[in-house]
């Protein structure tokens, strides 16, 4: 899980960092990072199954995908754009979140997974603001901050799989 959630956020940081800055390199680097959110959706299926490795897999291409229109607002400097734009990508952390906390309810709670996606979305959004700014040192003190998070994340991914199938492990 670590390696995943590694790679998702190395992946989303080059890709904001591309689509900022190296519209050249910008396909590239995003078909790698929804690369990766098969992969996350793909490591759940020996545990949870096909059906919801493919629904994970769809919500975190979703969670791709709304960030595009948040990026470009941002840009534009379009407030009431991005302001909807924030609010449909924390809806999909909830989502994302919820999907979690169902599929084992006893290791993960709601409130914890869906937090703790609200909270990436708070950092890539921070970490972003200041690519697009030209502010690299803010960036990447606020993308060591977001990847440490997701390290936690995906620790607590980990420890309710091997608690919940402790025969697999």
């Amino acid at each position: 899980m670590r390696n995943l959630w590694n790679a998702h956020m190395y992946w989303t940081l080059i890709t904001v960092d591309a689509y900022y800055n190296d519209p050249k390199g910008l396909n590239a680097k995003l078909d790698r990072l929804l690369q990766n959110q098969k992969d996350i959706g793909a490591a759940i299926v020996p545990y949870y199954g096909q059906a919801a490795g493919d629904q994970l897999a769809k919500l975190l291409t979703e969670h791709i995908q709304l960030a595009v229109p948040v990026l470009k607002a941002a840009k534009e400097n379009n407030k009431e754009a991005l302001d909807k734009a924030v609010k449909d990508w924390y809806a999909n952390a909830k989502d994302i979140g919820s999907f979690l906390a169902s599929a084992n309810p006893k290791n993960w709670t709601t409130k914890e997974t869906q937090g703790a996606l609200e909270m990436h979305i708070t950092h890539t959004i921070a970490y972003s603001v200041s690519i697009l700014k030209g502010d690299y040192t803010q960036s990447f003190g606020g993308f060591e901050e977001a990847l440490h998070h997701m390290v936690h994340l995906a620790d607590i991914l980990t420890e309710g799989i091997t608690k919940q199938f402790p025969d697999k492990f």
